[in-house]
């Protein structure tokens, strides 16, 4: 069964209604996603997996990240940023949560599947819930609160009212320059090493072999630094990885929050960010969870403490 979706968004925050252009699915199997159980997560072969250097917190929450184009098409990269989508392309990113972080083989609770779909040149969005046998997922469009129980890495029990968004919460994160567009898969934010087959090699190489990406000299892109790799990057770096991903997709001159002259973007120099004046504002933001101000329930304390430590340098 299939339904035409209204995003609507508020007008005080400088946005209107937006319908989907296309029709979406009631339920997450008619889409064919997934092969076998689908609990199991196992992409079918038109769906190609990817992954982020730095990634959007979302509660702790484990994501899978999928992509399918139409064949006989593929990305077209025009910079570092976001490439061209063809019409028909599907983005898919599934959240959940290991039972016991400690051990994978105690299994998983998933919560959420978020759909991009590309048609008619939009963006339309569709967020499916998994019932509790974890045998399908149903669409739904006004957003809920889900409790969520797990253990951590550190072997702590969690508990979360964790958050499905709404279509209108959908619409405001990823609405840019009067579009819904994606967030997170800019060419330098996959321009990384990932081991596919047993094998490591740069994920855009590795894109373009599977024949979603054209040809790209990966070298002439750009690297998102991932936040997490004290290691391999300084700490402006990783705390300015971690703005851009978690806040510059509003903070940015043509965001939903361009008038409070915040830009949040990694490659926009520090002098042009406003970052520096804005110190303790952005750390109190985060500490009382009005930043992110949506899909989180919770503070991240590890990126809290990192962006804390970096102003400390400003």
């Amino acid at each position: 069964m299939i339904v035409c979706l209204l995003c609507w968004s508020c007008n005080d925050d400088g946005l209107t209604g937006i319908a989907n252009s296309t029709e979406v699915h009631t339920k997450l199997s008619e889409y064919t996603i997934f092969q076998g159980n689908l609990s199991d997560l196992s992409p079918s072969a038109d769906f190609k997996v990817y992954e982020l250097s730095t990634e959007l917190f979302s509660d702790y929450a484990e994501k899978q990240r999928l992509i399918r184009i139409p064949e006989g098409h593929t990305l077209t990269s025009r910079n570092d940023g976001l490439p061209d989508f063809p019409d028909g392309t599907i983005l898919v990113k599934t959240f959940y949560y290991f039972n016991d972080k400690r051990d994978h083989t105690k299994g998983k609770k998933i919560i959420e599947t978020r759909l991009l779909i590309k048609e008619n040149l939009r963006w339309n969005v569709a967020t499916y819930i998994w019932n509790e046998e974890q045998t399908d997922a149903l669409l739904i469009t006004t957003g809920l609160s889900k409790t969520v129980n797990w253990i951590d890495s550190q072997g702590k029990g969690k508990v979360i009212a964790y958050h499905i968004p709404s279509n209108r919460e959908c619409t405001s994160c990823h609405y840019t320059g009067g579009a819904i567009l994606p967030i997170g898969p800019k060419l330098r934010n996959l321009n990384d090493e990932v081991v596919r087959n047993g094998t490591a090699i740069n994920q855009l190489m590795h894109l373009y072999n599977e024949g979603i990406l054209d040809q790209v000299d990966h070298t002439s892109i750009s690297i998102l630094p991932a936040w997490q790799d004290a290691d391999k990057y300084t700490l402006a770096q990783r705390a300015r990885a971690y703005l851009d991903i978690n806040c510059a997709h509003c903070h940015n001159p043509l965001g939903i929050a361009s008038d409070n002259g915040l830009n949040l973007s990694y490659e926009t120099d520090l002098g042009s960010t406003n970052i520096p004046d804005n110190k303790s504002r952005i750390i109190e933001r985060m500490e009382t969870l009005e930043m992110p101000f949506i899909g989180t329930t919770m503070v991240d304390a590890e990126g809290l403490q990192l962006i804390k430590d970096y102003m400390e340098t400003l």
